[in-house]
């Protein structure tokens, strides 16, 4: 076994959330009279935190409105974040890593909050054993989440792997010397993450199931 520790991103990655995410910020955006973010540039804050996301996402917000713009798109993610469903192949892909032995942990641009929320929404509390946070740590791609994971466990970097759908998820892989799988169904695109030197870029669950069973 290759890598003892195995620290999955949340949305984009587990939970075909990003289209939920996009949507979210362009209704908040609309709700305070801002200029509304395309697709692209509000899928790419996708990962980090929430603060720092909508800063991002919407330069013109002023520092006055932050808190705002937060409450507006958790209205609006939360009137429909129950609904949102596991990418296929999840579960069984998750419960084969468990029983190979490997260890489970989430790196997510979500809140505690958030993330106890998905978990129990999904189903998927028991198998991870521990998580990290935006609203506990520095935001992504700081390497804080992946060194206080590694430190819990007690696993170095060559035996830690960071799989996730967005650019923030690979330079923090990066920057904790950690490697690192690029999905591509998430929010960004394959040449984007090719950029951040994955190990690979996978394009499924099943896919990403078959290399983690071959490979780790």
């Amino acid at each position: 076994m290759k890598y003892e520790l195995i620290v999955f991103d949340w949305d984009g990655t587990l939970l075909d959330s990003a289209g939920a995410i996009v949507r979210s910020i362009q209704a908040a955006s609309r709700d305070l009279d801002l200029p509304v973010p395309d697709d692209s540039r509000a899928r790419h804050v996708i990962g980090l935190g929430l603060a720092d996301a909508l800063r991002h996402a919407v330069p013109e917000l002023q520092p006055e409105n932050y808190q705002a713009m937060v409450d507006r798109y958790r209205f609006h993610y939360l009137s429909g974040d129950y609904e949102l469903m596991l990418f296929e192949g999840v579960h069984e892909m998750l419960n084969a890593l468990q029983a190979a032995g490997h260890s489970l942990a989430v790196a997510t641009g979500k809140s505690r909050l958030g993330l106890e929320r998905a978990f129990d929404h999904s189903g998927l509390r028991a198998v991870f054993q521990a998580s990290r946070c935006a609203d506990e740590c520095h935001s992504k791609p700081h390497p804080q989440m992946l060194e206080e994971l590694m430190a819990e466990f007690g696993v170095t970097p060559e035996a830690t792997l960071m799989i996730g759908d967005t650019s923030h998820d690979l330079l923090m892989a990066s920057n904790a010397g950690v490697d690192a799988l690029g999905v591509t169904y998430g929010a960004h695109p394959h040449e984007h993450l090719l950029e951040c030197k994955p190990r690979a870029c996978l394009h499924s669950i099943q896919e990403l199931g078959d290399w983690l069973k071959t490979c780790a």
